[in-house]
C-alpha cells in the first residue's frame, strides 16, 4: 500500500495509542491582511475529499469522520495499476493518504458538507477512487478568505458568536462574501479546549480593498497556524 498525505478541513481523530498526536501538515497560504484575529488570506487551488451529513453543527464533524478517515486510510481503488506475477493479471491497489489540516465543515442543502484537503501534490485525476459512494473528491479554485481565529469548545454558540464577529470584519472592511462559511478545526478531541485552534473562514471578494493601508497586514506566505499568536493556542 502507499501512504498519501492529505489536507483536512476537521482532524478528530490524530492520535495514536498512548495518546500521541500524529503530526499533520497544513495548507498553506498567503497573508494580505492581518488586524488582530482577524486575515484576508488568499488560497492556492486544491483538492478536497467531502461527503454530506445530516445533524447538528456539532455533531455532524463525528458522523462524517469515520467515512471521510476511511478513504484516506485505504478504502479506496487506486487509480494505478499494479502487474501481478503468474497468472499475469492487473488489478487496483489501494492507497493511504496522509492527514493535513485543517478538517472543514460548511452548510449544505439538507445538512452539512464535511471535507478533508488532500495534499497540494495531488492532482484531482491522481488520486485513488473512493470505495464508498457517498465520498466526493472535488477541485476547489484559488479563492480568497476571510479568516476569525479562536479556542475554545466546538459549541455552536462559539461557532455563531465568532462568525457574526467576522461577517462585520468584512461588512466594514467593504468585502464582499461570496459563498458559506467553513468551520475549521485542528485538534483531536482530546486536545483541551483551551489549548485548541478553531477558524471560521468566508470566501470573499476584496479587490477595491486591495490597497488599503489602514487594516494593516503583510503579504506573508504560511501554513494555518504559523503565525505567533497562533502558538499558544497548538497549531
Amino acid at each position: 500500500m502507499q501512504r498519501i498525505v492529505p489536507v483536512i478541513t476537521v482532524i478528530l481523530l490524530s492520535f495514536i495509542a498512548g495518546g500521541c498526536a500524529i503530526t499533520t501538515d497544513e495548507v498553506t497560504y498567503k497573508v494580505v491582511i492581518k488586524a488582530k484575529d482577524f486575515e484576508l488570506r488568499d488560497y492556492p487551488a486544491y483538492v478536497v475529499a467531502e461527503t454530506v451529513v445530516g445533524g447538528t453543527l456539532e455533531d455532524a464533524g463525528n458522523k462524517a469522520f469515520r467515512r471521510l478517515f476511511g478513504y484516506i486510510s485505504g478504502k479506496n481503488r487506486s487509480r494505478d495499476k499494479i502487474a501481478m506475477t503468474a497468472p499475469v493479471s492487473q488489478e487496483p491497489a489501494s492507497e493511504k493518504i496522509a492527514m493535513t489540516a485543517p478538517v472543514g465543515q460548511q452548510r449544505a442543502e439538507g445538512g452539512w458538507v464535511v471535507s478533508f484537503t488532500m495534499p497540494i501534490s495531488y492532482a484531482l485525476n491522481a488520486l485513488p477512487v473512493p470505495e464508498d459512494p457517498d465520498v466526493k473528491l472535488r477541485q476547489v479554485p484559488a479563492r480568497r478568505m476571510a479568516s476569525v481565529w479562536y479556542s475554545g469548545t466546538w459549541s455552536e454558540s462559539r461557532y455563531l458568536r465568532y462568525r457574526q464577529e467576522l461577517e462585520l470584519w468584512i461588512e466594514k472592511n467593504g468585502f464582499r462574501i461570496l459563498g458559506e462559511p467553513v468551520w475549521a478545526r485542528y485538534n483531536p478531541p482530546f486536545m483541551p479546549w483551551f489549548l485548541r485552534r478553531n477558524e471560521i473562514l468566508i470566501p470573499v471578494d476584496s479587490e477595491e480593498k486591495r490597497e488599503h493601508g489602514s487594516i494593516g497586514g503583510g503579504n506573508a506566505e504560511q501554513s494555518a497556524g504559523t503565525d505567533g499568536e497562533d502558538a499558544a493556542a497548538q497549531p
